[in-house]
């Protein structure tokens, strides 16, 4: 049940890094996000970490 809900949260954190980064970016508009630097450094930073969830609720699955 641990894997789930690790992988779950890191799909949600992979997408939602996503998103900031392109508000942070520019390329989506009409958000208070848009084109604000610190969006387009914590999405990325919030992309890698749902990687590493994924990668770890993989692993976790792999052993039960």
């Amino acid at each position: 049940m641990r894997g789930w809900f690790t992988l779950t949260l890191g799909l949600l954190a992979v997408v939602v890094g996503a998103v900031w980064t392109v508000q942070g970016l520019g390329y989506v508009s009409g958000s208070v996000m848009t084109d604000q630097r610190v969006w387009a450094v914590l999405g990325p930073v919030l992309t890698l970490a749902g990687l590493g969830l994924l990668w770890r609720g993989m692993r976790s699955r792999r052993r039960t």
